[in-house]
């Protein structure tokens, strides 16, 4: 009933947009954080919705393109020491921080000294900032970053780390102006100062963000002015279909993140957008890096679990393909191959079958084993579909499953812990490289220090891992890569369900939208 009142009134609505008035203040761009929004502050920006905002207000040494390659940012070039540890940066003159009382009437520009602060702080145990683990055990422990003159910053690590430019371009290593820092202390991410195209305007917390056109921002130039918007506001609709509904009205720009309750009023079986909706909206579909998979905790010897055929046995037995193509509105691809998804160098295609139930039902013979109760698959209720339809393809081979919903923050918790024998997880690129991934199942990664919540220790992946950071040949890391999948393969710590895209409605008055492949936004360029 719920459902079908939810159809009825976005139908509604939609009649209802073609008769309402257009907008006269075209140039605010307007969208929704339903999970909020808990600090602009760069040392904090660990969630997607935190990263989308801050990635607005501020900007690091370098950045990616469209095609997730290393592009200048503040700094203007780099060079990289023969032995790979000293990292040499030239930065730009012109990059000035946002107009602010604090620096009393004087144009601030950013010098190296404010990335030695930035970098500094991000490592102060005192701040327990959430991106630390970017230059701990990296970076050298006694001079890890030096300002050469104003304009020169080195980072010296202790060992070669090929990745490490990609991990600069995350948001916790943008930079900060100290003295913003000092004055506003732990409310400064209530209060940011930055240096990027949109500056903080006001915050009333749970109802709206709004940001405002950096009229000096350093990108810009003559032939293309940026931001092309006036201003950025950001509202906390926590309901997704509260959200869906406020865009549909036209008090939103875009939506994302289609549920199970209402994704076949938008979209056909195919994935597309439905074709009443066509005259008003269009659909962006793009790869994502995410991989969406099954874990298992590999030390649980009290668990069914610790057998590894056992665990083969469960991997195929899902149908990933009817995953997709039915829960999913074929938005995503089935994962048949590795855990680095599609769209990086890294990622390995399989020639053995993903999914045969009959082998699932041979393994399962040969291994006799009788389950005493049923194997528990913790879940949340947003991936509750997902996990129903695993449990009815894991009964067709013999394999009773339980499926357990709990919060988020206490999965994660659980997760870290080692509580849990057989959960739900997935896996978003903090930055554009299959290491990355790899870093997943590191032996000195194993939770809860690290994100190796499979708590997987094989002293073979560990080697090959220890390599591939420090190679830089393009080819012998592909050679890499593939070698550490296939163990993998053999030790199966987890069962890979699908390799996600992110899927965007806009409005048509909406040009040059654009989101990567981290599905963060570029609104830079965004016309209205």
């Amino acid at each position: 009933m719920n459902r079908f009142l939810i159809v009825i009134h976005i139908s509604l609505v939609l009649i209802s947009c073609n008769s309402t008035s257009k907008n006269t203040n075209n140039s605010v761009f307007r969208y929704n954080s339903s999970t909020g929004i808990t600090s602009l502050d760069p040392a904090f920006a660990r969630t997607q919705e935190n990263i989308r905002a801050v990635n607005q207000i501020f900007n690091g040494l370098v950045q990616l393109d469209t095609a997730l390659q290393i592009a200048p940012c503040i700094a203007k070039s780099w060079s990289i020491s023969t032995d790979g540890k000293a990292y040499t940066f030239q930065l730009r003159n012109d990059v000035l921080f946002h107009n602010h009382a604090l620096f009393n009437g004087v144009k601030r520009k950013v010098k190296a000294s404010d990335f030695v602060y930035s970098f500094n702080r991000i490592i102060d145990s005192k701040i327990a900032s959430d991106g630390a683990w970017i230059f701990n055990g990296l970076v050298d422990e006694k001079h890890p970053f030096t300002a050469i003159n104003d304009s020169t910053l080195t980072i010296q690590l202790n060992k070669p780390f090929v990745p490490f430019l990609g991990m600069l371009t995350m948001a916790y290593c943008f930079v900060v102006p100290q003295e913003a820092v000092t004055h506003f202390g732990a409310d400064f991410g209530k209060n940011p100062i930055g240096t990027g195209p949109f500056k903080f305007a006001n915050w009333k917390e749970g109802i709206r963000l709004n940001l405002v056109k950096n009229e000096t921002y350093f990108e810009s130039s003559t032939i293309n002015k940026i931001p092309k918007l006036d201003a950025i506001s950001i509202s906390f609709i926590q309901s997704k279909q509260s959200d869906l509904l406020e865009f549909m009205q036209g008090k939103l720009d875009v939506f994302t993140g289609l549920e199970s309750s209402f994704k076949d009023e938008i979209l056909t079986a195919n994935g597309s957008l439905k074709e009443k909706y066509k005259a008003n909206f269009e659909l962006s579909t793009a790869p994502f890096l995410n991989t969406e998979y099954l874990a298992f905790n590999v030390e649980d010897k009290t668990s069914i679990v610790n057998n590894t055929q056992f665990r083969k046995a469960i991997s195929l037995a899902i149908d990933r393909e009817a995953m997709v193509k039915y829960l999913r509105n074929n938005v995503g691809k089935p994962a048949n191959g590795g855990f680095t998804p599609v769209g990086l160098p890294g990622h390995v295609n399989f020639t053995t079958q993903a999914y045969s139930q009959t082998q699932a039902l041979a393994i399962i013979k040969e291994l006799n084993i009788k389950q005493k109760q049923p194997l528990v698959l913790t879940t949340t209720k947003d991936y509750l579909d997902l996990c129903i339809l695993v449990q009815k393809n894991l009964a067709d081979v013999g394999i009773s499953v339980k499926v357990d919903v709990i919060p988020s923050s206490l999965l994660k918790q659980q997760k870290s812990a080692g509580d849990l024998a057989f959960f739900r997880s997935s896996w978003i690129a903090d930055y554009p490289d299959a290491e990355n991934y790899m870093a997943c199942f590191y032996s000195e990664n194993k939770a809860p220090n690290g994100p190796n919540y499979t708590r997987l220790q094989s002293a073979k992946f560990d080697k090959l891992y220890e390599r591939v950071i420090a190679e830089s040949t393009a080819i012998n890391r592909k050679y890499l890569f593939e070698q550490m999948e296939n163990i993998l393969l053999e030790e199966q710590p987890f069962v890979l369900l699908f390799y996600d895209e992110s899927l965007w409605l806009k409005a048509k008055s909406i040009q040059n939208f654009q989101v990567n492949a981290l599905n963060y936004l570029d609104l830079r360029q965004v016309e209205k």
